[in-house]
């Protein structure tokens, strides 16, 4: 019941206004109200703003997503003697604790990054029409509590790591988690550097993404073992790391088009830059295309059932749509209904694991094929 409710949750807090927002920008619905241009923001909208605490929501359910599967690999595991003790982790659920420290993490982790992505492209910002307005270019916030933030988050993700390996009892004791933290803390700070001296930058964004699913998996499994009945064993973790990869690349070199003028001038890197934007998008589609083929390939192994196949035609539609987007409206449109497309995109792939793992083994029989 505990995913149910926490589904439920998500629907109707984050997956309903994502698609009321995706109608209004369609409907060209979205000026601003004469009460609502002046209002000016609290202090936590402020900061929430600066660190876009709302994107969180893209890899934040690709690594609720690894932890449900997790939990059930690791239950799989277990002597039946445990296995019967351990009844909720079939279905996908790790327990609250281990649950509430994933997140934390995640939301850490990603605060430390964006915080430290402002600081070091700050002078870039200022110079950019399109982010000139942002916190640090016009000081509502300074530069010593930006570094504050990120120091914070980053000491807070490493300590969260450590309770992960603490809470996972069934891991035996190791601290993989926490001895791994720096490592991808190091990378996820390191992407912001990229954009300075290579083309393929989109990647190394993709990277640190996907090590939102891995951590998500060795913070329930504490290990990687490709041993075993495929749909338990590390072979599905790999496979969602590289569908995340793909994503986020041609996500982000669809969104990069925006800048392509300015980064072009100023001597930052980019496929866009590199291959402009025509060649670009053909580039995206051929990636995202691959994705879905990973997707398909993904539902197989984990052996799912009709629920994630319509799930995955959803997926479809909304990838279709972002490249109908990029290719026929303005980039005004991209950027106000672009971040929507992919928040559906990862919830519904959240929504489909966790409906494969805790609701159809209990209720459905018949598969696809």
């Amino acid at each position: 019941m505990s995913l149910h409710v926490g589904l439920k949750n998500v629907t109707k807090l984050v997956i309903f206004p994502t698609i009321a927002q995706l109608v209004c920008v369609a409907r060209k619905e979205t000026r601003p109200q004469p009460d609502e241009e002046h209002k000016e923001p609290t202090l936590l909208e402020k900061w929430a703003d600066f660190v876009k605490i709302s994107h969180t929501v893209f890899a934040l359910p690709f690594a609720l997503s690894a932890t449900v599967l997790a939990a059930r690999a690791q239950h799989a595991g277990l002597e039946k003697s445990l296995q019967e003790n351990h009844v909720a982790m079939k279905h996908g659920w790790p327990g609250w604790k281990l649950f509430f420290l994933i997140i934390l993490a995640m939301v850490t982790a990603r605060t430390c990054a964006m915080a430290f992505n402002r600081i070091v492209d700050r002078k870039f910002d200022a110079l950019n029409p399109r982010t000139k307005n942002r916190h640090l270019p016009t000081g509502q916030i300074s530069l010593i509590s930006a570094w504050t933030l990120c120091l914070l988050s980053g000491v807070l993700f490493i300590g969260t790591t450590f309770g992960i390996d603490q809470v996972a009892e069934l891991n035996q004791g190791t601290l993989v988690c926490f001895m791994l933290s720096p490592v991808a803390l190091l990378f996820i700070l390191g992407y912001s550097f990229t954009k300075r001296f290579t083309d393929f930058t989109h990647i190394f964004l993709g990277i640190a993404l996907a090590i939102s699913p891995i951590g998500a998996w060795l913070a329930v499994n504490g290990s990687f073992d490709f041993t075993g009945s495929i749909k338990h064993s590390a072979i599905i973790p790999t496979l969602l790391a590289m569908i995340v990869v793909l994503w986020l690349i041609g996500f982000d070199i669809i969104y990069a088009i925006q800048d392509f003028k300015f980064d072009r001038t100023h001597k930052l890197h980019s496929i866009v830059v590199r291959w402009g934007p025509d060649n670009a998008l053909n580039v995206a589609f051929f990636i995202h295309i691959i994705m879905l083929i990973l997707m398909l390939l993904f539902g197989i192994l984990a052996g799912f059932k009709m629920s994630y196949w319509i799930g995955l035609l959803i997926v479809s539609c909304c990838i279709g749509l972002e490249h109908w987007i990029a290719r026929k409206r303005s980039l005004d449109w991209v950027q106000k209904a672009f971040f929507n497309l992919n928040a559906i995109i990862s919830l519904v792939f959240l929504a489909m694991v966790v409906t494969e793992v805790s609701i159809v083994p209990k209720f459905i029989s018949w598969r696809l094929w």
